[in-house]
Formats: structure tokens, sequence, C-alpha cells
């Protein structure tokens, strides 16, 4: 069956900028036009309307920042009828116009085509490390010392920290998944710990040994010229970095702050200069209040954001699709989540959670 959909994805790749035709694509596949759009979403988890609009959208994003083309340009060569339905699926994906993110094309999330036939992770390889080693010596042309580079997780940390990816600046762990269980107003608080650690079901020592101990080292009892974030793209990063940036505010952070976007399907790091200022009320908003902010936003935290928005309703796309594989087991279902939604970027103790709480 994956077969299948693997013919279905590359005739639809080769096809995308085309007037799609469903009967075409059936007649191409031999079979009905209702069991290929059926099994499109039963096996991938998406519709194939929506599959194409991301696709697209995300092709059309590499124009607007890569050539001068005009809008319309754009709009055409990628499928789309006017500028205006171009510019209304582009804002409706990532929450800005597409005029807005060529004058300042900040990072977005990636939707790269996918691939059935293949176990294919996503992971930083740090052995193409260029990219990475240009970033070093931009921040040490600006800052000789006090530096630190805060990283999503503990893996990303040692690669870090081990080959001294950033020269000899301070290096910490930021070990969390905002993501999930419940918060506070004030970031790192004594019930800040003691309500995380509640939700991971830890103890309060084992919290603060996983999670508090990298940072105290660190953030909490130094000061710092320059804090560089290095966070992935997905949604479980972007909840990560939105309580990072929050906490800086908290305390008032002067210095200078990169936000080091992680691509990390093609390994690409795409640096942006943060401006503190909204992101403790994006913080309150999004993960206290469970709503979209009123401020604007980076595309790829706009993304985010609408992925946990969307993650928190009890009748979404992964609940929908464990739903419809429970014949499979819980391994099965879990490593298919893995491969076809690394939008979200959750791990399978998430993922095990999840079935647990959508198969009773």
């Amino acid at each position: 069956m994956n077969n299948m959909i693997q013919d279905m994805i590359d005739w639809i790749e080769e096809h995308l900028f085309e007037g799609f035709s469903l009967t075409k694509l059936s007649e191409a596949m031999g079979y009905s036009s209702y069991y290929c759009s059926f099994k499109f979403h039963q096996i991938t988890g998406i519709s194939l309307k929506r599959y194409m609009t991301l696709r697209k959208t995300y092709l059309s994003s590499i124009s607007l920042s890569e050539t001068d083309e005009r809008i319309i340009e754009i709009a055409i060569k990628h499928g789309y009828s006017s500028q205006e339905a171009f510019s209304r699926a582009f804002k409706e994906i990532f929450g800005v116009s597409p005029n807005a993110f060529r004058s300042c094309p900040e990072p977005l999330q990636s939707y790269v085509k996918l691939t059935m036939n293949e176990a294919r992770g996503y992971y930083m390889d740090i052995s193409k490390k260029f990219r990475i080693e240009d970033l070093q010596k931009h921040v040490d042309e600006h800052f000789d010392h006090e530096v630190l580079n805060i990283l999503n997780g503990q893996m990303m940390f040692e690669e870090f920290s081990s080959q001294q990816l950033m020269g000899k600046s301070d290096y910490a762990p930021f070990n969390e998944a905002m993501c999930v269980h419940d918060t506070v107003e004030t970031i790192f608080s004594e019930s800040f710990k003691q309500v995380r650690a509640t939700g991971h079901q830890v103890s309060l020592a084992e919290y603060e040994s996983i999670t508090v101990a990298p940072l105290e080292k660190t953030l909490f009892s130094k000061k710092y010229q320059c804090i560089v974030l290095w966070f992935g793209e997905d949604m479980f990063c972007q909840m990560n970095l939105i309580t990072i940036l929050a906490y800086l505010e908290q305390i008032s952070f002067k210095g200078t702050i990169y936000y080091h976007a992680v691509r990390e399907q093609t390994y690409d790091v795409k640096e942006t200069e943060i401006t503190l200022g909204s992101y403790y009320d994006i913080y309150e908003a999004v993960l206290l209040d469970h709503r979209m902010p009123d401020v604007e936003l980076m595309p790829v935290m706009y993304q985010g954001i609408k992925l946990y928005l969307e993650l928190l309703q009890n009748d979404n796309e992964i609940t929908k699709y464990i739903q419809a594989h429970q014949h499979l087991s819980q391994n099965e279902i879990v490593g298919n989540l893995l491969h076809l939604f690394p939008q979200y970027g959750l791990g399978d103790s998430q993922y095990f959670a999840l079935i647990q709480a959508t198969i009773k």
C-alpha cells in the first residue's frame, strides 16, 4: 500500500503547479477517485488538497525570498488563479502576507515532499557544520566573550558542546517539553518547577536535576552579552523557544539575542536577531490561556502555535490517525506518527500518551 501512496505522491509532485485533477490522478493510478482520495488521507493523515496547498505555498516562499519575480508571477507559477487567492493561502499557513514575508523573510516551518518508502528520521546532522561555523564567526566578530548558546534538548547540547561548534562560549540545554502539561505565570519559579515536575510524573528533585541544574550553571548565575537560541522549526521546539524568550523578558535581559532556526530536514540554519517586548504576552496567551496571541509573530512561531492549539483539541489530525489505525500495534502507530507528522516534533513518549488517551 505504501508503494501505491508513494506513486500518488510522485504524480502529485510532477503535476503540482498544473490544474490538478483528481480524475487524472485516479486514471494514472488505476483506481477510482474516491479510493485514491480516501486511501491517501487514511495512510498519510492529511488530505490531498491540504498536502498540495502546503507544498505549493512552501515552495512559493522560496521564490519570494530567493528571486525578484513579481508576486503575481510567483502566484501563477505555483498554481494559483490570482494574487488574491495566493495571498489568502499564504497568510493562512504562515500568518503573514507574501509581500510582508518578502520584505522580511523570517524563519518558517518547511514542508518537504512526503516519502513513504524509506524510514527517514528528522535530526540535525552535525557533520554538516559549515553553516554553523559561519555563524560562529559572525558571533565572534561582535562578542569576544560572555556568549551563551541555549540548545533545545540534551542531544543537541552534547553534540555542540563536545565539538565546540560555537567556539569556547557557554552551552546549556533546555530539557523541557512545554507543549505538554500545565504551566504557571512565573517561569522557573518554585510553583513552575513543581507544576512541571507533576506533569512529567517525576519528583521535584529529578526535574531540578534534568531541567533546572544546567541553566543554574549558566543562564541563572552569569551575565551574558549575547544569547544564541538553537531551536528547530517544529511545534515542540517553538513552545520551548517561546518559554525561554518569555523568561528573558521576565528577567529584563539587556543583551543581544539571536535565534538560530534549525531546519532539520536540510541541516540549514537561519539566523534572526530577536527583539524582546512581546514574548511574555505570547507565553501567557498560548501556554496559559490557550489562544492565538494578538501580536505579530515570526511565521515559524505562528505555525507552531497553530499546531499546538489544534493539538489541544480532542478531535485533531493525530487523534484521527490513531483512531483510524487501532488495528496496528502501539509501536507501529508511534513509528508512523513520527514519520508522518514531523512538524509537531513530538517524541515517542508523547505519542504513547496520546495513544493511551485516544484509545480507551
